[in-house]
């Protein structure tokens, strides 16, 4: 079936605001990237989900979650009868950070933009955050991913009220197993906050899982070049 005008409108506008931020540098990171990682999936999708940044792979590709997480990604998507195809994946930065590490403060202000403007044309219903990033960006709040994953609430995005749904960044539950479950979970949700029946805002508090303590760094083994870690 054909889209409607509107979507039509949309989704030129969308290839028409990607083109124009593959040449942005509003931002330090467009001195190291080798390209900007827009974003990919279907531009009508009721479901986008937002993540941190690229990383190695995606920088050299072009396309987000490219790398061990993307894997996973695919997997829990599976889970709940979805792929790539059915959503739309973005993230927060579209230029890779040096060494994969975490965004800085005028990072994030500098390429907001883009991502807003996302989310105004693409027009999803849900929009699940992953990681801490992407969960204080959007909600407009401090609390980090461990207490408030898992509990949607309504959001002022690009000037519509949408669904936020704060989740695990699927390389958290790489790095640290015990995640995995409580991802799973999280995911297994989605299809009912599609549909209108998950709720807002549960009343109980997430389960808080507590984070193994961090090895001394002369003992740290080293990332891998794909991922990051700033992701709680």
């Amino acid at each position: 079936m054909a889209a409607e005008p509107d979507a039509l409108s949309r989704r030129t506008a969308l290839e028409a605001h990607a083109a124009e931020t593959l040449g942005c540098t509003r931002c330090r990171l467009a001195q190291g990237r080798t390209q900007v990682v827009y974003g990919v999936g279907d531009p009508d999708a009721d479901l986008m989900f937002v993540g941190e940044a690229p990383g190695f792979h995606e920088d050299k590709q072009g396309y987000p979650f490219v790398g061990s997480a993307g894997k996973l990604l695919d997997r829990l998507l599976a889970g709940i009868d979805l792929s790539r195809k059915d959503v739309y994946v973005a993230n927060v930065l579209k230029c890779r950070p040096p060494g994969n590490r975490d965004p800085q403060p005028d990072e994030i202000e500098a390429c907001e933009a883009h991502l807003f403007r996302q989310l105004e044309l693409i027009q999803p219903k849900l929009v699940a955050t992953l990681g801490n990033f992407a969960t204080k960006l959007l909600s407009g709040k401090p609390a980090g991913i461990t207490r408030v994953h898992g509990r949607p609430q309504e959001a002022l995005v690009g000037g519509r009220t949408v669904t936020l749904y704060p989740i695990y960044h699927p390389a958290a539950a790489l790095y640290t197993p015990a995640l995995l479950k409580a991802l799973e979970e999280d995911f297994a949700r989605i299809p009912g906050l599609l549909a209108g029946s998950g709720g807002v805002v549960a009343p109980q508090e997430a389960q808080v899982i507590q984070f193994p303590v961090a090895p001394a760094p002369v003992a740290a083994p080293a990332a891998p070049p794909d991922e990051q870690l700033g992701l709680f």
